[in-house]
């Protein structure tokens, strides 16, 4: 198993997680969030803006599903044709386990 963690612009979530949904990954938890890249956050004019608001939408999925999700989240994340700074970074970890708690269950 592995967990998906990605941050998008807020104004691309709706999107990516109707495309995750869409191509079968309908489980998710979003969390709005801030935080800032490699740029050092934005200056516009006067004021510099350290803390960007992000969304980090988190997946846990199968080994095997890796690509797919990856593909879904980078064709849907990215903003214009070539993509722009601050459309966000896509983390995979692997998982020792998980349960599911209603039922006790192991595994997704």
């Amino acid at each position: 198993m592995l967990f998906v963690r990605a941050i998008v612009r807020p104004e691309k979530k709706d999107e990516v997680l109707e495309h995750l949904s869409a191509g079968g990954f309908h489980a998710a938890t979003v969390v709005d969030v801030v935080g800032r890249g490699k740029q050092k956050g934005i200056r516009m004019g006067d004021v510099y803006y350290d803390e960007i608001p992000k969304t980090l939408i988190l997946v846990a999925i199968e080994n095997k599903d890796k690509d797919k999700i990856i593909d879904i989240i980078l064709k849907t994340g990215k903003t214009g044709t070539n993509g722009n700074f601050g459309d966000g970074k896509i983390f995979i970890s692997p998982v020792e386990e998980a349960y599911t708690i209603s039922k006790g269950s192991k595994g997704l």
